[in-house]
């Protein structure tokens, strides 16, 4: 009966429960790769576990994906040192990021949400590309990212985390875990992090990377009951964030509204509550029920030179899932209601942008497994949007292994969102450019809702190489939008237009993967990736600016045995190619002020080594971007940044350039 338990939990809730007689279970998997790949499970997965997020600077969510060539990583801007994410080759806004299958960043959150995340939090990140559960919403395009946190059942008593860099940031996380009962826990985490010191390294006049203060405090419950069912989590979380960046000589006391100095500050207060309940009939142990809900306010009070953006979202949203077979347990079901509500209090400059969104909706998933070679999932919701209407989300996900260790892979989904164009482009505000809005006859901002369709074809294999481990295998997506909100920063220096597509806009996405074992216990992983993504803009079908159509990825990471006591070097390289990206048109600005029509290419590399003395303790150091490239200019017209010329937003490569650090972990078991 227990076992049939944690099998419902992992489904409903992404919770790996073990009894104490499973504890050993749990050291076997932490001995397995960092990154996981199954081949029994009918969605193009990939789980990111712990143990990989200890291989780089995981100081935020954004910051995890590092290491896994699944995700592309880079700086949104000039200023703010703020890494956006990319999959498929469409930023995150076309992505689902749930946390613990519950929507995280979205709406006001786009821009900062997956800071808000500390990486000691983290446990496992699922990563499933094309289109998602219908389970989760009608809102994933180009797929989904969730992330579990650490549970309270399974945590230590205490951890500690400090971590410093030569970019003078500095942090420290401290988790404590009790036991109250032998059924509830709890789970207290603490997070603070700053940047006090002020670095101009390419000498623009500019800070690289914002003076920041940033606090968090989670706290969450865990109830579980084996013999009778059930399971429940209540979770409370307090974040508060503050980024001050602009010119070196800028003191918002003195500055703030004035042209004295450009600067700009971005304060952000957030607070969640969620809660979660589980149930397993006792006398039927394949069907459950499991009830969700969270409430969260997201306060964000800004300011960009004389642009000022203010957004204050509070969302509400529940999701009742009711799990259980046809006949036999070859043909599972999932079926629920869920219901979503966001209000938003948004100003730009003088312009009031409030709108209040809610959505009810029901859904059906059917699964068939026959346990050996093949499983499909088929799913589809219906739903009801004050402002996109009543609408159908399908959903195939379809697994076939023609022969032994080969798995082939299809997916097909319709994804339909609202696109929070000021909160998604946050960047462009510290920029010189004005921003028109073409259409006004849609319901959000005068635009209409993006639909697109995602269509996908996967393949992989395991195989021996000269007697070791290797695996190898493709994926091929398309996306193809019947509508999109286009951001078009082609036609004009000085502007940035929002209008509805007329015409085509497809992003297409190949992706080569091959990682081998050379040695015992190192390990080489590779990647090739082809992005053909472009749209048609008012002046002619291009390229997406600053997306590079063509990408490389390398990863050497080598362990040595474990000694006495635990003791262990641990070694990490990562290698990327980044090739030439489509730029915004600056042909009309002055020559000093103008950039090429593409960018260079260029590589990164970092690296990280981690010396255990114990199962207690283990210090770390690393660099990032340790050939030290930088773009070569960052920020346009910065000698006079509140004329028409000025920009931050044209970031295709690091601005700070190479970046150490050093941390230390402890526990007490």
């Amino acid at each position: 009966m227990q076992k049939t338990i944690t099998l419902f939990v992992i489904i409903l809730f992404s919770i790996p429960l073990f009894s104490q007689e499973k504890l050993n279970e749990v050291k076997v998997i932490k001995k397995q790769k960092g990154i996981q790949k199954s081949f029994t499970v009918t969605g193009n997965t990939t789980l990111i576990t712990s143990k990989e997020l200890l291989k780089a600077a995981c100081c935020n969510l954004a910051e995890s994906f590092e290491t896994n060539p699944s995700i592309d990583v880079s700086f949104s801007d000039a200023l703010t040192g703020t890494k956006q994410i990319k999959m498929l080759g469409l930023t995150s806004p076309y992505l689902m990021i749930t946390e613990e299958n519950i929507p995280s960043v979205r709406g006001a959150s786009q821009a900062y949400g997956l800071s808000f995340t500390p990486g000691t939090w983290v446990e496992s990140i699922q990563i499933t590309k094309g289109a998602g559960s219908v389970v989760n919403g009608y809102e994933s395009i180009s797929g989904q990212i969730n992330t579990e946190l650490i549970k309270p059942i399974n945590d230590i008593p205490f951890f500690l985390n400090a971590y410093g860099s030569s970019d003078s940031r500095f942090e420290l996380n401290t988790h404590f875990n009790k036991k109250i009962s032998d059924k509830w826990s709890s789970s207290l985490f603490l997070h603070g992090n700053t940047r006090v010191a002020k670095t101009d390294m390419n000498n623009d006049g500019f800070l690289d990377n914002p003076l920041a203060k940033q606090i968090n405090i989670l706290n969450r419950y865990q109830y579980y009951n084996a013999e009778k069912g059930w399971v429940s989590f209540i979770n409370f979380r307090y974040m508060n964030d503050k980024k001050q960046t602009g010119e070196l000589d800028f003191n918002p006391d003195k500055d703030k509204g004035t042209t004295n100095y450009w600067g700009s500050e971005i304060n952000t207060e957030r607070l969640d509550v969620s809660t979660k309940v589980g149930y397993v009939f006792k006398d039927l142990p394949y069907q459950s029920i499991g009830f969700q809900n969270a409430f969260n306010s997201h306060n964000q009070q800004s300011y960009f030179g004389l642009n000022q953006y203010n957004i204050k979202q509070s969302s509400y949203y529940s999701n009742l899932i009711f799990n259980s077979i046809i006949s036999n347990t070859m043909n599972k079901f999932a079926a629920g209601l869920n219901f979503t509500y966001d209000k938003y209090q948004e100003f730009v400059n003088v312009n009031d942008y409030s709108r209040i969104d809610n959505s009810v909706g029901a859904f059906f998933e059917y699964t068939y497994d026959n346990a050996d070679n093949f499983s499909i999932i088929l799913g589809g919701r219906i739903d009801n949007h004050n402002r996109l209407g009543t609408f159908l989300t399908p959903r195939l996900h379809v697994r076939y292994n023609p022969w032994e260790k080969g798995v082939l892979r299809f997916s097909a989904g319709r994804g339909k969102r609202s696109a929070n164009i000021f909160a998604e482009n946050q960047q462009l505000f510290a920029s010189s450019r004005t921003f028109d809005i073409l259409d006004s006859n849609g319901k959000i901002y005068g635009l209409n809702p993006e639909i697109a369709w995602n269509y996908g074809v996967s393949f992989a294999q395991k195989f021996l190489l000269f007697g070791k481990k290797a695996d190898a295998g493709f994926d091929f997506y398309r996306t193809d939008f019947q509508n999109q909100v286009v951001v078009d920063v082609l036609q004009s220096p000085q502007q940035v237009l929002f209008y509805n597509l007329n015409g085509k806009s497809v992003a297409n996405s190949l992706q080569l993967e091959f990682n081998y074992e050379i040695l015992d216990h190192l390990n080489f992983r590779s990647a090739y990736k082809f992005y053909d993504v472009r749209t048609d803009y008012i002046s002619g079908n291009y390229q997406k600016p600053l997306q590079a159509k063509h990408r490389v990825f390398g990863n050497l990471e080598y362990e040595t045995h474990i000694g006495e006591k635990g003791k262990q070097w641990k070694f990490d390289y990562t290698f990327n190619w980044i090739g030439k990206q489509q730029l915004p048109n600056t042909a009309s600005n002055p020559i000093n002020d103008r950039l090429p029509e593409f960018s260079p290419s260029y590589s990164l590399m970092n690296a990280q080594i981690t010396r255990t003395f114990s199962d207690r303790f283990e210090v770390y150091v690393g660099g990032e971007n340790i050939g030290n490239y930088t773009q070569e200019k960052a920020i346009l017209g910065s000698d006079n940044p509140f004329g028409p010329n000025f920009d931050t937003s044209i970031v295709y490569a690091p601005v700070f350039g190479q970046m150490y650090y050093a941390g230390l972990r402890f526990k007490i078991k």
